[in-house]
């Protein structure tokens, strides 16, 4: 493992994130706190306890998800699409760096970047609701997987993007809406017996389940499955990237 490469990879893109960091920082900060504001307060006064939980606080793992995976792909993907976009990966490509190193390099920084923002926005539900953690350790655990394997799925959307509207198509018209229904804001044990099935063949469900459980100890779906889940995500993009550098697919045409 070329370690030098790697560091010089990540603090680049570390570096990046220093520099834009009203975009990527400040932004999906009060993005979450303007959630907290019209779902929390708003609707929540309407809505009674979730599972013994104030309304408030049910949704502050679905928020945290929500912004996690947003920016993990985000990031990932515009980290490896600008190289491509102004010729510069080549030189990566042709320098004794592996594929491993070049993943590491940038998923790690995305990934890091994610992680920050979603510890960031747990203290600043802290500001607007009680909040316990009844599983930290598994808290951390599931944070971390996620800001990866968005991180890995990113890579694979910059490396696949021929465009910057292609960049934006997948997270757009896909992934952003399998969030708002995977459970975000609602738990699909309140959705009629036909829907809460459909709702199980959404992969962010199973994600956005076990993440709440470590927070309340109740989940929609076995927390088991949930890794899992993840488990499978992580192995599958690891896949496609390996193929993709493998082929030169979209990369040395």
């Amino acid at each position: 493992m070329n370690w030098p490469a790697v560091t010089v990879i990540y603090r680049q893109e570390m570096a990046r994130f220093r520099r834009t960091i009203l975009q990527s920082f400040v932004s999906p900060v009060l993005s979450t706190s303007l959630y907290f504001v019209v779902f929390g307060t708003a609707i929540g006064s309407r809505i009674p306890t979730i599972e013994g939980n104030s309304y408030g606080a049910f949704i502050v793992p679905g928020l945290i998800m929500l912004s996690v995976m947003t920016q993990s792909l985000s990031n990932a993907s515009f980290a490896i699409y600008f190289p491509k976009f102004v010729g510069s990966v080549y030189e990566v490509l042709s320098a004794p760096v592996g594929v491993a190193e070049i993943v590491l390099g940038y998923v790690g920084a995305a990934a890091t970047k994610s992680l920050f923002i979603g510890v960031v926005i747990l203290g600043t539900a802290a500001l607007f609701v009680d909040l316990t953690i009844a599983h930290p350790g598994a808290m951390l655990a599931f944070l971390v997987l996620t800001c990866v394997a968005f991180a890995l799925m990113g890579f694979i959307i910059g490396l696949w993007a021929g465009n910057f509207e292609q960049l934006q198509l997948i997270p757009l018209l896909i992934v952003t809406p399998l969030i708002f229904l995977g459970g975000a804001f609602y738990s699909i044990s309140m959705l009629p017996p036909f829907w809460q099935g459909v709702s199980l063949f959404n992969p962010v469900v199973w994600l956005i389940s076990g993440f709440r459980w470590s927070f309340f100890g109740a989940a929609d779906v076995p927390v088991a499955a949930s890794l899992v889940a993840i488990a499978l995500f992580l192995a599958v993009c690891l896949g496609v990237i390996a193929w993709i550098f493998r082929t030169g697919w979209r990369l040395r045409a």
